[in-house]
Order: C-alpha cells, then sequence, then structure tokens
C-alpha cells in the first residue's frame, strides 16, 4: 500500500460504461434506485454535499484528501481491501476479450473453457469476500477492524454503493453458482472451515493481513464464523427480500452477454472474472464516506 492513488484520481479514473457498469446496473430492476455511477470526485463531492459553491467543493475536497493521504485513517486499507477481492491473474485475459468482443459481448464461443469453482471452493470464496466486506467497512468508517456489531447495526441500513454492492455479490457469488440456498450451504461450509480449506483461497491470502487473526489461521477461522453467523440471515434472505430470482437474473445477462445456453456456474464465473465491482463500488464508497467526513469539519 506504499505511495497509494489518491481517492481523487481512483473516482476520476472510473470506467462510464462496460460490463462492470452493466451488470451492477442490471441489479438496480431488485433496488431500484440506489446506485449511481457517479464518476469524477467533484461530482460526487457535489452529489453528496448538494453544494454549488466552488469555494465549498474546493474545500471539501481538499480535507477530504488529506484525510485520504494520512496512512493512520482507514481509508487506503479498505481501498486496497476492495482492489485485492477483485485482483485476479485470469481477469486481465478475459477482460481482453471482453474488450475484443464490444458491446455484443457475445461469450458463447468460449464459455465451454471456462472452468467453474467447486461448489466447495465457491462457498469459501464467497464467505471470504463477506470478510473482506465487513473489514473494508470498518476501516472506511473508523471502527476497529474486528468491530463486527457495528458492521451488522449499519449492514441493516445499506444504501447506495454498499447496497448495490451486497446485491452483486449474493447474487453474482451467491445465488447463481451456488443456487438459492446459497446462504445455507454459506453457514454450513464456514462452520466445518478447515485451515487448508482458507489457506488455498487467493482472496484470504491477499487481504490477510488486514482480516483480523489472518495472520494466524485459526483466529482468522473464529472471526469467519463469528462474522458469517451474525450476517447468514441478513445475506441469505437478501435475494428472496428483493425478489432477486435466477431467471431474472438471467433476462438481464443475456442483454449483456449471451448467457441463454451457459451453465448457471460458468456464467457466475465468467462474471467474477471479468467485473471488478467490488473494486468500483468499494470506490465509491470510501469516496463518499470521505467527503461525509471532510463537510464535517470544514
Amino acid at each position: 500500500m506504499s505511495n497509494p492513488t489518491p481517492i481523487d484520481q481512483l473516482i476520476d479514473r472510473l470506467p462510464t460504461e462496460g460490463l462492470t457498469v452493466r451488470a451492477l446496473g442490471l441489479l438496480d430492476t431488485f433496488v431500484p434506485g440506489q446506485w449511481q455511477n457517479v464518476t469524477g470526485f467533484d461530482n460526487l463531492i457535489r452529489q453528496v454535499t448538494r453544494e454549488t459553491d466552488a469555494a465549498m467543493i474546493a474545500a471539501v475536497r481538499r480535507r477530504a484528501l488529506e484525510l485520504y493521504a494520512d496512512p493512520n485513517q482507514g481509508y487506503q486499507r479498505a481501498v486496497w481491501i476492495y482492489q485485492m477481492i477483485d485482483a485476479t491473474d485470469s481477469k486481465l485475459g478475459m477482460a481482453a476479450m471482453a474488450n475484443k468482443v464490444g458491446e455484443s459481448f457475445s461469450f458463447l464461443s468460449f464459455l465451454s473453457r471456462v472452468t467453474p469453482k467447486a461448489d466447495t471452493a465457491q462457498t469459501i470464496d464467497l464467505a471470504v469476500k463477506l470478510i473482506g466486506e465487513v473489514v473494508a467497512f470498518c476501516y472506511a468508517n473508523g471502527f476497529p477492524g474486528d468491530s463486527i456489531r457495528d458492521f451488522l447495526a449499519a449492514l441493516t441500513s445499506y444504501q447506495k454503493e454498499n447496497l448495490i454492492r451486497v446485491a452483486a455479490l449474493v447474487t453474482y457469488d451467491g445465488l447463481l453458482p451456488l443456487g438459492p440456498d446459497y446462504g445455507v450451504k454459506l453457514i454450513d461450509k464456514v462452520h466445518t472451515l478447515s485451515a487448508p480449506d482458507l489457506e488455498s483461497n487467493a482472496t484470504f491470502q491477499r487481504i490477510r493481513g488486514l482480516i483480523p487473526g489472518g495472520n494466524v489461521t485459526q483466529q482468522a477461522i473464529g472471526f469467519l464464523n463469528q462474522a458469517t453467523d451474525g450476517m447468514g440471515q441478513y445475506v441469505g434472505n437478501f435475494t428472496s427480500r428483493r425478489g432477486i430470482t435466477v431467471p431474472g437474473v438471467l433476462g438481464g445477462l443475456r442483454r449483456l452477454m449471451d448467457a441463454s445456453d451457459g451453465k448457471l456456474d460458468v456464467v457466475a464465473a465468467v462474471i467474477d472474472m471479468s467485473t471488478n465491482y467490488m473494486e468500483h463500488t468499494g470506490i465509491q464508497s470510501v469516496g463518499r464516506s470521505l467527503i461525509e467526513r471532510a463537510v464535517g469539519e470544514v
């Protein structure tokens, strides 16, 4: 995390189109009006503050950048977690293919070459990503990294970028590859998790240094159990509460990519490898938290 990119540059560079944006936009059907793809740091300041005064906007910008640049604050660590969750070697090749295919995004010609994760690996991946969300949220909001109770209190009132990110996580990493009972599979697997199971997960290896107890695997498993037990019901019931169904999601995905003949786990693998929705919305969430705090301090 040395020499991190300033938050204004990260938000200025967020894409306005592409599969990530379209996959997130698809979920607006189920969480209507929650997410706008705000790009440009000053644009986000205007949206959050509703300010039009240039001097005030400039003052908020300065304070937000100061806060982000301070390594003693948790904002850099939160962004880094979101980035690492999405960082996969295979994504580079997949993204290159996505760009080559262009707007039609017809993947059928290579879906047969995508090897989806087994249910066990996929469930562990979902668990670790959810834990990454817990820890990143705590860092971005000034809570200790192990403050599960504070996170759970906030989770039920998630909005905007936070809510669309959870929707994407449980839909694309839960519902599609694991089926409607993904919540039960998640809790059952975490309760029987072994150290080799967790240590074989690439996402855990990337972010373990920022997970409470992450450098001692058995302690990390304890943290996973505690957090998953706390959020299991909320996450497991998320899709049913929001009316998110496999047919509904596939109907939308057919407009983004040729998913009509693809198996659900393969389609989910393509989405996982070809999008960076955690990083995209995570940067927006951290930017919003920074701006809200900066307004109060200006």
